[in-house]
C-alpha cells in the first residue's frame, strides 16, 4: 500500500464509520420502551418520529424528532472535522453513514426507520442555507395544505434549492443521499405489503 494512500483514505473511512454509529442509536426504541410500547409492533411499525407521535402524542415524541435529527447533525459535524479543502465529500459520506445507520442500525438488529430526519440534520450542517430554505418550504406547504405534502415538496425541491448555492458535484452528492432515503421508503412499502399494518393505519414519513 503506498504511503500516501492511508492518510487520504482514512478520513473517508472514519467519517463513514462514525456516521454509521451515530445513526445506529435507536432513539425511537429508547423513548417508546420507557412508555412500555414496542414501536415495531404498533401503528405502521416504523421506528421513527411520526409513528411515535401517533402512539404517544406530539410532546412525548419530541425527543425522537430532535434525537433523530441530531444524529445526522452530529455525523455532519464529524465530517466537517475530518474534511479538508480537497475532501469536501467526506462531509456527505459522514451523513450517508448516519442515514445508513438509521435505516439499518447496528444496535437494533438492523431494523430501522426511513432516514428522513437524519438527512435533514446532516444537511443543516453540511449545507445549512439550502436546508433552512427547504424547511421553510416544508412549513409553508404544510401550513397551507398538509404536513405530508410539505415533506414531499420540500424533499423533491431540495436539489433545485441547493443548486443555487452549491456546485453540481455537491448537489449530485446530495442526490446520492436521497437515494438512500428512497431505498428505505421502498423497503418500508415492501414490508407493509408482506405484513400489513392494522386497519386505519397510515404509512408515516419519518
Amino acid at each position: 500500500m503506498p504511503l500516501g494512500f492511508r492518510p487520504v483514505v482514512m478520513p473517508w473511512v472514519l467519517a463513514a464509520l462514525a456516521g454509521y454509529l451515530c445513526g445506529s442509536i435507536p432513539v425511537a426504541d429508547v423513548v417508546t420502551r420507557r412508555a412500555g410500547i414496542d414501536i415495531r409492533a404498533v401503528g405502521d411499525r416504523n421506528p421513527g418520529y411520526w409513528n411515535v407521535k401517533e402512539q404517544l402524542g406530539g410532546r412525548r415524541a419530541l425527543p425522537v424528532l430532535f434525537g433523530d435529527t441530531a444524529k445526522g447533525s452530529l455525523a455532519g459535524l464529524i465530517g466537517l472535522l475530518l474534511a479538508s479543502d480537497g475532501l469536501w465529500g467526506v462531509k456527505w459520506v459522514a451523513v450517508a453513514g448516519a442515514m445508513v445507520g438509521h435505516g439499518w442500525p447496528l444496535f437494533a438488529r438492523f431494523r430501522g426507520g426511513k432516514s428522513l430526519l437524519a438527512f435533514v440534520g446532516g444537511m443543516l450542517v453540511v449545507t445549512p442555507v439550502p436546508a433552512l430554505l427547504g424547511l421553510g418550504v416544508l412549513a409553508l406547504v404544510g401550513l397551507a395544505h398538509t404536513f405530508a405534502l410539505g415533506i414531499k415538496v420540500a424533499v423533491f425541491s431540495f436539489p433545485a434549492i441547493e443548486l443555487a448555492f452549491d456546485s453540481k458535484e455537491r448537489v449530485a452528492a446530495t442526490g446520492s443521499l436521497m437515494c438512500i432515503m428512497a431505498l428505505r421508503f421502498a423497503i418500508g412499502a415492501l414490508g407493509r405489503g408482506r405484513h400489513p399494518a392494522p386497519p386505519g393505519t397510515a404509512p408515516t414519513a419519518a
